[in-house]
């Protein structure tokens, strides 16, 4: 069995797209996870499955909402080892001091065209961002909520996204390393 972390996207927002995480672990269970947990209720969930490819995965669990929820949310799927990598290859360690700051978008694909100058023209000065694959770093120390980059920054990279901040991802990999030696 191998460790997945499933992130999902635009679920438990704003009153739409309700899916309380019990309803979201008793799908999981359902579509043969195993040991699921959640992590708040914005979409976070780690398991363990028999499935090799994340794509199907992420398929089956995007299929499965949309036929008992009836809405179709962005989910991806990502191995523990994708998150190990993103993680070790963050380009702004010194962000990390201060979490809430550093978010990472995790993109459905790596973008082909993406509108890097037009992104670089939204940054405010104290804003930095690299794209590395299909993750999207970006450090607002002033914070993402007032940030133009942040809030074009998918419509630019031209992929869906769902973003963590650092805090949140870090805790995701925690979970999932905790639960490893269950999974042998």
């Amino acid at each position: 069995m191998s460790t997945y972390i499933a992130l999902f996207r635009g679920i438990n927002v704003g009153g739409k797209n309700s899916l309380p995480m019990k309803e979201l672990v008793a799908l999981l269970n359902g579509l043969g996870a195993r040991n699921v947990k959640t992590y708040m209720q914005s979409g976070n969930a780690i398991f363990q499955s028999t499935e090799k490819e994340p794509l199907h995965l992420s398929q089956k669990i995007g299929a499965e909402i949309k036929a008992r929820c009836g809405f179709d949310p962005c989910v991806l799927v990502l191995g523990l080892d994708e998150i190990e990598k993103t993680i070790a290859e963050n380009p702004f360690p010194e962000a990390e001091t201060d979490p809430s700051t550093l978010h990472l978008g995790f993109l459905a694909c790596t973008p082909e065209n993406p509108d890097l100058k037009k992104l670089e023209s939204l940054k405010k000065e104290s804003e930095r961002f690299h794209l590395r694959g299909s993750v999207f770093y970006l450090h607002a120390p002033e914070g993402v909520g007032r940030s133009k980059l942040a809030a074009s920054s998918e419509k630019l990279l031209g992929v869906p996204m769902t973003d963590r901040n650092w805090r949140t991802v870090c805790k995701i990999r925690e979970m999932a390393t905790e639960r490893s030696p269950l999974f042998c």
